[in-house]
């Protein structure tokens, strides 16, 4: 899988972080808390957004206080040019929660767990969870059953379940107001 239509993982934390910029002219915004919440293509940019150095590099001001990631990839990116990196690293330095379904093959929580694990290690702000037996996109109630082939070569199928998707948004919410609320 590769970039469509321009769209790559650094312009989709570009576009993200200027999302957040615009959200800062409004009058009944909280400037320093703005958060945000990305799934699957969408979580891996947030993951990115929260690191250090994209955060900083691609931002023209503040960052997000905070970011929620359902069910990101957390493989190695290979551009068709540059350096390779990685989704998650040690260096990420903003509250980060990542929501992952055991049973994806998409995007497997075993690709991220132990990465995820050497961030908190390095004092990164990361939390996660592992929904046994859900698949990827477990809150798609409209998606319920598709199927197709993903980007590694395997048939994948969703499975929506709606305790989970209560689950999710529940431990979304309580992030958001733990972390946020903790901001000055």
């Amino acid at each position: 899988m590769g970039p469509r239509g321009g769209v790559n993982f650094p312009r989709g934390v570009k576009d993200a972080l200027q999302a957040a910029e615009h959200l800062r002219k409004f009058d009944f915004v909280d400037k320093k808390r703005i958060a945000l919440a990305g799934y699957s293509w969408g979580a891996m940019d947030g993951v990115l957004a929260s690191r250090k150095p994209w955060g900083t590099t691609l931002s023209s001001g503040e960052r997000f206080a905070a970011v929620v990631s359902f069910y990101p990839g957390c493989f190695t990116i290979r551009p068709p040019t540059g350096a390779p990196y990685e989704i998650v690293n040690t260096d990420i330095d903003q509250p980060l929660l990542v929501l992952m379904g055991e049973k994806d093959s998409e995007t497997p929580p075993a690709e991220c767990v132990p990465k995820l694990e050497a961030a908190r290690a390095a004092g990164a702000p990361v939390e996660w969870h592992v929904y046994p037996g859900l698949t990827h996109c477990w809150d798609c109630e409209n998606l319920n059953g598709f199927s197709k082939v993903d980007f590694r070569g395997s048939q994948v199928v969703y499975r929506y379940d709606r305790s989970a998707t209560e689950d999710s948004a529940r431990r979304m919410f309580d992030f958001l107001q733990r972390t946020l609320n903790a901001r000055p």
